[in-house]
């Protein structure tokens, strides 16, 4: 484990450190990298994609940024929800094509209120739901019901 991964705070990375970094990353033709992010106690919380532009802000703040792929913008995790991720250890695999980040996570990771966004389960019998949201999309995102 390198040292940045032991720490318990994440130590930005600054050019000229940050341009090489990027460099060996491998970018899909869509200029995207996925990106698998889980706790500290190593559970997955989710699987989103990143651009250039969200990966070296992720590396320069420590804050977790995304790209949204749907709304083809930069998704600062939390941003509406409240739900940030603060970056704790960043490691590439081998083929350089996907990201693994540790982060701290505030609150729940899935936008359906669950703590992971990986909750169903493919058995012989179906489709198993293994756990309930901690907390409703319309609390966590603060959508007010008609009266």
């Amino acid at each position: 484990m390198t040292q940045q991964a032991n720490k318990a705070e994440w130590v930005p990375i600054v050019a000229p450190i940050l341009t090489e970094l990027l460099g060996k990353v491998r970018f899909n033709e869509q200029g995207l990298i996925s990106a698998i992010a889980q706790d500290d106690s190593r559970n997955v919380l989710m699987l989103a994609w990143m651009n250039r532009e969200a990966l070296a802000e992720t590396l320069t703040t420590g804050r977790v940024c995304y790209y949204s792929r749907s709304r083809k913008t930069l998704w600062r995790k939390g941003e509406s929800s409240g739900q940030v991720q603060h970056l704790l250890a960043a490691t590439l695999d081998c083929d350089s094509d996907c990201l693994l980040l540790t982060v701290r996570q505030k609150g729940v990771a899935c936008h359906t209120g669950r703590h992971s966004c990986f909750y169903n389960a493919l058995t012989p019998t179906g489709l198993i739901e293994l756990t309930e949201p901690d907390i409703t999309p319309d609390a966590l995102y603060g959508v007010k019901t008609s009266s």
